[in-house]
């Protein structure tokens, strides 16, 4: 079969300003490079279409029509909530123009909300639920649909059928690699984080699934509590592929928790320090997950920075929405990751259900005093398959525009905030007092010649940036999009990348 598998541009826009966030963080969409090698491997041909990679048109009918031009049997879309509606869009444009085209959405939206999707969008064909690499295979396969599981349907009546769900995939060592090779341009063209880096080209990875925490915010639809994993061996010949294939220097590992499972750790950090690769990684790790001997072995494997979730400095917030995390703990992991000659990333949420005026100021002074190498605010937005959504409509005022749900507006503000604005305003005097700290601006300015190809990046998309810089101006009004943040959260739900 000929397949299709579109990654949407979705919307990463502030009303009134220009969207930047793919020129300061483009990442290239690792779960359905994952699935084109799966179906490959089956015989099928295969192609992807990233919306916001090189040589994508732009506006959805012009997307439409690329796609089209491959002339495929099949065309599936991993969709985000803020990416859904222009996945729609492009599939009503390809319905519109060759009826027989097969449409099957899949991706963290579609596992949380479900049937009613097929029910109220009509040019949806089928759904996939959960991990999409089997379920896509039988279905180009030609396995009647009735009998995949994982897929939600039209049946004769033209009613919606759930099949049962899939189980899911128990030996991710048994994939192939991501199919890195259909993105035009590949690594070149797809950035890191500025700052983050200080080799390039960059690249990024995914080496488990799962988590088994409960973060009210985090939206678990497609990998649910269960948490699997490659094994050490497999991650470094991933890694090595990477650098023999096309030379990549650095890795960000988008894990929701790299380190959970100390020995497979310990054994990529044993394979990385007697072969080197020369390549630097970045990771994220939990309070509780980060020893000093594992810090230490990270370093030596060639860990340049390492992020921790951290979401708020109120202590009762962080109760409620991260329980099990407490401010010390985060104290003495950021100074503990420093002391072992790593960089520490701060991941922080502002507007959780809760928050007030007074924990944002708690919030910003307990960021500064962690001097942290690095910080990403997101602006929380709560999703549909986050747990948090039970209640969200009860705890404040929710703006369900999918277009928006994107953690660069703010869509949600808690019932004891005055009002969107006074958000924004806080918003943006919290990363400004950041960047502006002296503390943070020394150490920046000693790791300067380290910055020269972020820098030289900056300098080249200079007037894109001087306008998303704009936002931070008092007299320019809020509301507006912190897009050169480094934004880890861009491009993914609730910092997990969508499948």
């Amino acid at each position: 079969m000929r397949i299709v598998l579109v990654h949407p541009a979705g919307s990463n826009w502030v009303a009134g300003e220009k969207d930047v966030a793919a020129v300061a963080n483009r990442m290239a969409p690792l779960g359905l490079l994952s699935i084109a090698a799966y179906l490959e491997r089956q015989g099928h041909s295969v192609i992807v279409h990233d919306c916001l990679g090189t040589g994508a048109a732009p506006g959805i009918r012009a997307n439409a029509q690329q796609i089209l031009n491959h002339s495929p049997d099949l065309v599936g879309f991993s969709a985000t909530t803020a990416g859904f509606l222009d996945g729609y869009d492009m599939a009503a444009q390809i319905k519109a123009s060759r009826p027989d085209i097969r449409t099957v959405f899949g991706g963290v939206h579609i596992s949380a909300i479900g049937t009613p999707l097929l029910d109220d969008y009509p040019h949806l064909d089928y759904l996939c639920m959960g991990e999409g690499e089997q379920t896509l295979a039988e279905l180009a396969g030609g396995r009647e649909a009735g009998e995949i599981d994982g897929l939600v349907w039209r049946g004769p009546d033209g009613n919606a059928v759930s099949n049962p769900p899939r189980g899911h995939l128990p030996e991710l060592d048994a994939l192939p690699f991501p199919a890195y090779e259909k993105l035009p341009g590949f690594p070149q063209k797809y950035n890191l984080p500025l700052f983050s880096y200080i080799r390039t080209p960059g690249a990024t990875m995914v080496t488990s699934r799962g988590c088994p925490y409960q973060c009210s915010y985090c939206d678990r639809s497609v990998f649910k509590s269960g948490y699997r994993y490659n094994s050490a061996e497999y991650i470094y010949e991933h890694m090595r592929y990477l650098r023999n294939r096309f030379g990549v220097r650095h890795i960000n590992i988008y894990d929701d928790l790299f380190t959970l499972h100390r020995k497979r750790i310990t054994e990529l950090c044993e394979l990385l320090t007697s072969r080197p690769l020369g390549i630097h990684f970045n990771c994220a790790v939990r309070v509780g997950h980060a020893d000093d001997d594992l810090l230490a072995m990270l370093k030596a494997a060639g860990c340049l920075m390492v992020s921790l979730g951290i979401e708020t400095g109120d202590p009762e917030l962080l109760a409620i929405h991260k329980p099990g995390v407490y401010l010390e703990g985060v104290k003495d992991t950021v100074r503990r990751i420093q002391a072992a000659g790593l960089r520490a990333k701060g991941l922080f949420m502002m507007g959780l259900p809760g928050e007030s005026a007074e924990s944002i100021r708690k919030t910003s002074d307990f960021v500064l005093s962690l001097d942290l190498d690095d910080m990403n605010m997101a602006k929380f937005t709560p999703f549909p398959g986050a747990p948090v959504w039970q209640t969200i409509f009860d705890q404040g005022e929710m703006e369900e525009d999918w277009r928006k749900m994107n953690c660069l507006n703010f869509v949600f503000v808690p019932e004891q905030m005055d009002s969107r604005q006074a958000l924004d305003n806080l918003y943006n005097w919290h990363v400004k007092r950041f960047y502006s700290d002296p503390k943070w601006r020394r150490r920046f300015a000693r790791r300067i010649w380290q910055h020269r190809h972020s820098l030289l990046y900056l300098a080249k998309h200079l007037p894109a940036f001087l306008s998303a810089m704009r936002t931070f101006d008092p007299k320019h009004k809020a509301g507006t999009n912190e897009s050169v943040r480094g934004p880890d959260d861009t491009r993914k739900q609730t910092r997990g990348e969508p499948v």
